[in-house]
């Protein structure tokens, strides 16, 4: 099991926890696997078996990889969509400055800004391990490691203030 499944559910005992502290004892009616589908939609997957089966490196390039790789603060910002990895790679082959990353069933190439919405820099030396692009290194060290950052980060942004 990879950190990444582990932290998911690390979350979703810590939200059953408090849910039941919450229901003072009365939480008959709160289970974990709600609680692992809830934190799964939360990061962008549809529900815990999809998040478990894209995160742990099961996924193939042709399935829905979720919205992991996105956040509605990216929306505004101009980046460039592809229904097709070949023609994704060719545009990410045009800057030195962009990555490629998932959606669902389609390809994003993006700038530094739209990383640093995510919690990630253009600057990390794993992008240079994945060559820039995710759906190329998917599964790998380099994947993995930017995939904790962006895991940690998406937590930070859910923190209380």
């Amino acid at each position: 099991m990879n950190t990444l499944v582990n932290e998911l559910k690390t979350r979703a005992r810590l939200r059953l926890n408090g849910l039941r502290r919450e229901a003072d004892g009365d939480a008959a009616d709160q289970r974990l696997r709600d609680c692992l589908n809830a934190v799964a939609r939360e990061i962008g997957f549809l529900h815990w078996q999809h998040a478990r089966s894209v995160l742990s490196g099961q996924a193939t390039r042709n399935d829905d990889m979720g919205t992991f790789w996105h956040t509605p603060r990216c929306d505004g910002l101009l980046n460039h969509w592809f229904a097709h990895y070949e023609r994704a790679r060719e545009a990410l082959a045009v800057s030195e400055h962009r990555v490629l990353v998932p959606y669902r069933k389609q390809f994003i190439v993006v700038d530094g800004n739209y990383l640093k919405e995510l919690g990630l820099s253009i600057d990390d030396e794993a992008w240079v391990s994945a060559k820039r692009d995710l759906v190329h290194a998917y599964g790998g060290e380099a994947w993995l490691g930017l995939s904790e950052r962006r895991l940690a980060a998406s937590r930070l942004k859910q923190a209380p203030a």
